[in-house]
């Protein structure tokens, strides 16, 4: 076994399954492992390396700043965090940020002020508020995410878990409307379900959703951990119902892949229930982390990549479509978050995967189902060219496997 890999499973815990691959560097969409082999990354660590790896402008922000001034907590003011916050407030069209680490954080932080909300300005009784979650959710691995989640594994073996959270199927606004009751502080969705299997709801699902939220004076929190920043095409995917979410988290790509930066975004009123002492973090809005995620979004920006991935995602998607193989149950997805559903009575997940390893592409499935595809978003036509070649090819190993095997019975 390679030494890596046996030492990382000796003393890390096994709390991952991951390829028997080692990675050691990567520019722009490829990494390579410790035997030199290149592979194209499909998968930008869940949409954290949407601006590729090892980008030379947020590699020298990085140094320049960490040469600086690298943390000193919020006790102080900094020359960083107020031009990041006001740059991200600009972008997403909301008035107030709180800067954190991890998507999860950011879920915890929008949890906290929708329940402070709750009691402070709309009005319901003490330790009654309770927040509208979806079906098939994935917010991150806290202990309060985790007892709203619809994932037995997530959850088996961690209780007990907080209440004050009613599931709901997913995309079903009839179930919105009858799950709202006067104790309904708000309404937690992503708009595109991402580690769920890459849902894609019905189209204006979303738009209904606020109407409905707006109406029943209902928080609309959407978690863009995954799908926010220029990932579907929009820098929001909830703009492309044209809606204004009243909390919003951002996480992952905002960090540019180098650092893990997140931030909960909502209108003044929400922000305005945090009062000093109520929450915090060390490391959150830190001058290093402030430099690094304003050049993130300065470069996303200037490169143009919001736009590129709305068109090279739909010819992604319409160069996958064209691939016709009985393994195929089905091909979803929005800009360059894409997943193929595969008939898993034919075919594992899984396996899959690692042919495609073998093939040059590196990703990874998600319930056991759906492989998806998010590659860095300064990938070219050129590349997704090569990429539906691979991913043709894999099936046709399949199909030639399968044919076999049912040849031999």
């Amino acid at each position: 076994m390679n030494r890596f890999i046996e030492q990382e499973q000796h003393f890390c815990a096994h709390n991952y399954s991951p390829f028997h691959v080692v990675l050691t560097h990567g520019k722009g969409i490829y990494v390579w492992d410790n035997q030199g082999n290149r592979y194209l990354d499909m998968m930008s660590a869940y949409s954290a390396v949407s601006l590729g790896h090892a980008h030379p402008r947020l590699v020298k922000t990085l140094q320049d700043q960490a040469a600086q001034l690298g943390v000193v907590s919020r006790a102080f003011y900094t020359d960083q965090l107020g031009p990041f916050v006001a740059q991200t407030c600009q972008l997403t069209g909301m008035d107030m940020g709180l800067p954190m680490n991890t998507g999860a954080e950011a879920v915890e932080t929008a949890l906290k002020a929708a329940r402070k909300w709750a009691y402070t300005v709309k009005g319901i009784p003490k330790n009654k508020a309770e927040i509208i979650v979806c079906e098939g959710n994935f917010h991150g691995r806290t202990i309060a995410i985790i007892g709203f989640s619809s994932e037995d594994q997530y959850r088996n073996g961690f209780g007990p878990f907080p209440k004050g959270f009613i599931r709901i199927p997913y995309g079903d606004t009839h179930a919105l409307e009858q799950a709202i009751n006067p104790n309904t502080a708000g309404f937690l969705v992503e708009p595109i379900q991402g580690e769920g299997g890459i849902i894609v709801p019905p189209k204006g699902y979303l738009a209904r959703c606020a109407k409905i939220c707006h109406d029943h004076n209902v928080l609309l929190l959407c978690d863009e951990v995954q799908t926010g920043l220029g990932r579907t095409g929009q820098i929001l995917a909830s703009q492309h119902d044209s809606v204004q979410p009243d909390g919003l988290m951002l996480g992952k790509a905002l960090g540019g892949g180098l650092l893990p930066v997140s931030m909960f975004l909502a209108r003044y009123d929400i922000m305005d229930v945090f009062q000093p002492g109520d929450h915090g973090s060390t490391f959150g809005g830190s001058p290093l982390a402030a430099a690094v995620g304003l050049e993130a979004l300065n470069v996303l920006m200037d490169e143009r990549l919001v736009q590129k991935a709305g068109d090279i995602g739909s010819y992604f998607l319409n160069r996958l479509v064209q691939i016709r193989s009985p393994l195929i149950k089905s091909i979803r997805g929005k800009g360059l978050l894409i997943g193929i559903e595969l008939d898993t009575a034919q075919i594992p997940s899984k396996a899959f995967c690692e042919v495609l390893a073998q093939n040059g592409l590196l990703t990874k499935e998600t319930h056991e189902t759906v492989v998806r595809f998010a590659p860095p978003l300064i990938i070219t036509k050129q590349q997704i060219d090569w990429s539906i070649e691979q991913i043709a090819e894999t099936f046709r190993q399949f199909e030639h496997l399968s044919y076999k095997g049912a040849v031999g019975h």
